[in-house]
């Protein structure tokens, strides 16, 4: 996969707050191999024992979760959702998809799994990741709303009641 490049891994100097070793990384499904997850303020990378692996920026990484789901053939595991795409395409699968989503505006998500051979370490990849998460806010969801106002705009009638004027009201019941 072209993605996976040699590079050395975070260190004191970028904020490491975690290095889980024996760590099977799965891209959408397909195992990548057992190598070293690396939990930093700077960036989320894992390497195998070859030295070639990957390094996610946080502003990337739309989701991250603990898996507890045990009848999951990878068990307990970090998830990781990434805006982008991240897997080898031929030429051809590009330009199918390029039709496809021509009409819409969905940006392609790419899944990551972290299966630690030692499950007890999970709490704390996942607080690590929590706190370099934060470390690194979406600008977006700060200066923008989802929502456009006038389509969830509900009018209200601020007209002042009186107390009891529905009372004698004609109600069919």
């Amino acid at each position: 996969m072209s993605f996976l490049k040699s590079f050395p891994p975070p260190g004191p100097s970028e904020g490491l707050l975690r290095q889980q070793p024996d760590t099977e990384a799965v891209l959408n499904g397909k195992g990548l191999g057992t190598g070293t997850l690396y939990i930093a303020e700077s960036r989320l990378s894992w390497l195998d024992g070859s030295g070639l692996g990957f390094s996610l920026e946080y502003p990337t990484i739309s989701l991250h979760a603990l898996s507890r789901d045990r009848s999951d053939c990878l068990g307990e595991h970090l998830y990781v959702m990434v805006n982008g795409k991240f897997e080898e395409e031929s030429k051809e699968s590009v330009a199918d998809e390029e039709e496809e989503d021509s009409d819409d505006d969905v940006e392609a998500i790419t899944e990551f799994r972290f299966v630690p051979s030692d499950k007890s370490a999970l709490e704390a990849m996942f607080t690590a990741m929590c706190e370099c998460q934060a470390l690194h806010p979406d600008p977006e969801d700060e200066d923008s709303d989802d929502y456009d106002e006038e389509e969830y705009d509900v009018e209200v009638d601020t007209t002042p009641t009186v107390a009891g004027q529905f009372e004698d009201a004609d109600v069919d019941h």
